[in-house]
């Protein structure tokens, strides 16, 4: 723990830059591992059990769950809009349906990876990115904030997983309009809470989504509304605090 606060007092741009190629890497290294040990997601989970503890660890002994947005949000719910646009994309991946992917046991490792996932890459890119990169250029800290989910879809272009172009490249758009509306959901409240939740909960529903029942068409129709829901809830909260600001 001493190390990480050495290398966070000393630079907190590079604290999250290390935290954001350790969770890569380790994360990646899980799913491999997983795949040798025939269960998917069991070497993933622990990793990221393991991850997540030591943060929240050092956030806590350090006294930095506030500053990091591990609080409870600072505006009202009716300011965010009872957040009905985050219920309304949580469902998206049972828009073609519900089924079974996997059997009982690596279901619930998928879940419960998921809500570390969730944990890991809010805290990483807007708790701890965003949080060193604002102080220098708000405008900077939103952008590379935004697109932080958006690149982490590009890989499926190039890794031979056969993604479609278009679908695929529709994905990345709306990722990144998701990731566009996590940060201007923690800007505004100054809490990652319900980020986290949700985060956690569209990748935890993903283990139960009917992809096979999707034409090309359905699922392009269905990355665009998404991103129309996304990007225009991530502009309303924009706005919003743009004419707080002014008053």
């Amino acid at each position: 723990m001493s190390i990480l606060k050495k290398l966070y007092d000393k630079s907190k741009i590079w604290f999250a830059v290390a935290w954001i190629i350790a969770y890569c890497v380790l994360m990646s290294a899980g799913d491999e591992f997983s795949a040798i040990l025939g269960i998917d997601k069991s070497v993933t989970l622990a990793i990221g059990i393991i991850l997540s503890g030591i943060l929240l660890l050092f956030l806590k002994k350090n006294g930095l769950f506030v500053c990091h947005g591990l609080c409870v949000p600072k505006t009202s719910a009716k300011s965010m809009l009872y957040y009905v646009p985050i219920l309304i994309m949580l469902s998206a991946n049972l828009w073609y349906g519900v089924t079974l992917n996997y059997g009982a046991l690596e279901t619930a490792l998928y879940i419960l990876s998921m809500f570390c996932v969730g944990f890991l890459e809010e805290v990483i890119f807007r708790g701890l990115l965003f949080e060193a990169m604002r102080k220098d250029s708000i405008k900077a800290a939103i952008i590379v904030s935004s697109v932080t989910l958006g690149i982490g879809h590009i890989i499926n272009l190039v890794n031979g997983s056969g993604a479609e172009l278009l679908p695929n490249l529709l994905q990345v758009v709306y990722a990144t309009a998701a990731g566009f509306m996590f940060v201007m959901m923690y800007y505004k409240s100054g809490s990652l809470i319900v980020c986290i939740a949700a985060h956690g909960i569209f990748n935890a529903l993903s283990v139960f989504a009917n992809e096979a029942s999707a034409t090309k068409e359905m699922r392009i129709f269905s990355a665009i509304l998404l991103t129309a829901i996304t990007g225009s809830y991530a502009l309303y909260l924009a706005l919003s605090i743009k004419k707080r600001t002014i008053k």
